[in-house]
C-alpha cells in the first residue's frame, strides 16, 4: 500500500514508524521533517499528506506532530479526509472501522514504539463497516463538507 507520512520535527517515533512502515512492506512518501527540503511544520507536513490521500497519490496517511492534534486539524481541513488521532489499537480500530478514516494521527511525544506497532496493527488489520448506519455517517461527513 502507498501511505503518505508527515512528521514536524524527528523525535519520538518517527524513525520507528518510517522502519514500520518499510517492514510492513508499504511503499512510503515523506513529507515534512521526514523528506528534507521541506517545510517542516505541522500545518504544512500534514496538509501535503493530506493532499496526497485525497489527490489518490497515496491509499491512506500517516501524520505526526508533538501532540497528534494539530496534525490531525490540518489533515482534516482537506476536503475527502477523515484524519483520526488515535492513541491506541482499540481507537485505531475504531476509526477505520466506523469513521473510514484515511488519515492516521500520533502524537511524537505520547506513543511508545510498543504502542506504535499495535496501533498499526489494528489500523491496517480493520477495514471499513458495510452497516448501513456507518454508511451513512461517514456519507453525512461528505455532505458537511460540501454544504460548509
Amino acid at each position: 500500500m502507498r501511505i503518505s507520512v508527515s512528521a514536524d520535527e524527528l523525535s519520538g517515533i518517527a524513525d520507528a514508524l518510517l522502519g514500520e512502515l518499510q517492514r510492513r512492506g508499504h511503499d512510503v512518501i515523506c513529507h515534512g521533517a521526514l523528506a528534507g527540503g521541506e517545510r517542516v511544520d505541522w500545518a504544512w507536513a500534514s496538509e501535503r499528506v493530506a493532499r496526497d490521500v485525497a489527490d489518490g497519490r497515496a491509499e491512506q496517511g500517516i501524520v505526526c506532530c508533538w501532540t497528534g492534534t494539530g496534525a490531525s486539524i490540518a489533515a482534516n481541513k482537506v476536503r475527502g479526509v477523515r484524519a483520526a488521532l488515535c492513541a491506541d489499537a482499540a481507537t485505531a480500530a475504531g476509526a477505520r472501522r466506523w469513521n473510514d478514516a484515511n488519515v492516521l494521527a500520533l502524537s511524537l511525544r505520547a506513543t511508545s514504539s510498543a504502542e506504535l506497532v499495535e496501533i498499526l496493527d489494528a489500523w491496517f488489520a480493520a477495514a471499513p463497516s458495510d452497516d448501513a448506519e456507518d454508511r451513512a455517517n461517514v456519507e453525512r461527513l461528505a455532505e458537511i463538507e460540501r454544504d460548509g
